[in-house]
This record gives C-alpha cells, structure tokens and sequence, in this order.
C-alpha cells in the first residue's frame, strides 16, 4: 500500500493539504483513505477513515495528566505506539487505496523523538511505501533568518525520519504577504548559493555578533545538499499534479490504466512540468512581481 505522511509545523496547511489532495487524487480516478492521526484535530474538513479521537485525545491527556499541549502531543503519540496493534488493525479495512496520514503540528515530534519514526518503521516492515510530505509555510522565505531557520528544520526531519522525503512551501500563492522575496523563487526551491542569504544580514546591526554562527549553519546545510522545495498552491490544479508527481516518483506509485487517462485528460501541460524554470514559473508570474529580479540576475551573473 502506497502513502504520504504528512507532517510540518502548526499552521503549515497539513489538514487542508490532506482534504485537497484528497479531493484531487479521488478526481483522477485514485481510491483515497485520510487517516487523522492528530489528536488535537476535533474539526476534520475531510472524512477520517481512521481516527486517532476514537484511542485517545490531547484534550485527554492534558486534563487527565495535567499536561501542557506539547507535552500532550508527545504523550498521544507515545501511546499510540505503544497500541500500535489499533492502528494496524484499522489499516487492514483499507486495503488497496491510497493512504494520507494526517500528523500533528509538532515540529520536536519530527526532529528528535522517536515515537513517530517508530510507527512509520512498524507500517514500512508491512509493505506501505510512504513518503514524507514536509510543509512548511512560504512566508519564511521573506525572512532570512526564518528561511534559514526552516531549512534546519526540513534537514533536521529528513534525517530523523528516514523515508523518503518531499519538502513543500505551502500557500504558494501568499508567498510574498509578509514582505518582497530578496530573490527569485527559484533560489529558495533549489535551495541556492546560501552565502547570499549571509549576505542580507550584514546591514542588520542586530545579528551581527550571530555572523560566524549563520555562516557555520549555512554550511551545515550546504554539506548536506539535501533540501529543496517544491511550491503549492491548494487551490490550483496544476500545482496540485505538480505535487503530486514528485511525491509519487518519491514512493514509487505506478499510475494505473484509468488514472493516467484522467491525468493527461485533467492536466496536458505535464510534459513541460519536467523542466525546473517550469515548475516554478507560473507560481513567480501569478503572485510574484519582479522587483527581485536584479538579485536574481546577480546571483546567475557570478
């Protein structure tokens, strides 16, 4: 059984991603089964075929061993691995279709605990091929401490998790709310030459003393050369297939007959969507202007 374990920080988009891939999956022909493994989720905009509410919830470990909620988190995940047999049984009603698994907004869960890497193990020696859906918001990217902060992250969870892995800048389309890209997209996608990101904090007195540190976590990432980032847009179906392709190459999904006839019937532009410029080109010309440019043009220059 293939799937995607989607995962990120609080407000990266997890539940509405699973509710619209979800949707999108079942539009070209996929049979598609969302499993709510947040026990903090109540308000589910998609239909659960699996529940984590029905073991247990954080409202539930909170009040009953007074903890806080990312200590709740913890807890519910812990016992989930602890009843692991519930969920492998709930499982076995699926089989055949198509998995999203909906993850709590914890990011310590992802970098250092070994709760959910556990789970996953467990499922992976059953045969599900799963891939790491990691969102994080777009927004970042107008920040360069925060950009850098959120690469630590994407390469901190790639290698605690250990599967495959598919980074995405989530809500594409308001990438530029918080403030004007210092580059094109495409540097932050292919995750670029990073010594000009070191550059953008040279004019800031306040991080002055922190310059041999950036540069050394710049260079950690950089040996590592392991992130990148693909755009979404939720509401837009060619952002969508583009996803979806990537996180389908990531786990191994073969289309079938009738999938791949209502792909290249939804979406004909799928050839062109192999090149790098393409996939991100549309998301620069439709929420983007091009005052960034003359950095970008900078950057290609050297």
């Amino acid at each position: 059984m293939f799937g995607q374990v989607v995962i990120g920080p609080p407000g990266s988009g997890k539940t509405t991603y699973c509710n619209g891939m979800s949707q999108f999956l079942m539009s070209i022909g996929r049979h598609v089964a969302v499993i709510n493994l947040d026990p903090a989720n109540d308000i589910l905009p998609y239909k659960a075929e699996v529940d984590i509410s029905e073991l247990i919830t954080l409202d539930d470990a909170m009040e009953n061993l007074k903890l806080g909620p990312n200590g709740g988190l913890v807890y519910c995940m812990e016992y989930l691995e602890k009843n692991l047999d519930w969920l492998k049984e709930k499982l076995k009603n699926l089989s055949g279709k198509y998995l999203l698994f909906d993850f709590p907004g914890q990011v310590e869960l992802y970098t250092h605990h070994n709760s959910v890497r556990n789970i996953l193990e467990e499922l992976q020696k059953l045969d599900y091929r799963l891939v790491a859906v990691h969102l994080v918001d777009s927004h970042y990217c107008s920040d360069a401490s925060k950009f850098i902060s959120v690469l630590l992250t994407s390469l901190s969870t790639m290698l605690q998790m250990a599967l495959p892995h598919v980074n995405v800048l989530s809500k594409a389309d308001l990438i530029e709310k918080f403030g004007k890209l210092a580059f094109n997209l495409d540097f932050y996608t292919e995750v670029l030459d990073l010594s000009y990101i070191l550059d953008q904090f040279r004019d800031d007195p306040s991080f002055a003393r922190y310059k041999k540190l950036n540069a050394a976590l710049v260079e950690v990432i950089e040996e590592y050369s392991l992130v990148s980032f693909v755009t979404l847009n939720i509401q837009d179906k060619e952002s969508m297939l583009r996803v979806m392709k990537v996180v389908d190459n990531a786990n191994g999904y073969v289309f079938g007959d009738l999938e791949e006839r209502d792909v290249q019937s939804l979406m004909s532009y799928a050839v062109g969507a192999e090149f790098e410029y393409e996939k991100i080109k549309d998301v620069r010309e439709k929420y983007m202007d091009t005052e960034s440019d003359v950095n970008m043009e900078k950057l290609e220059d050297t």
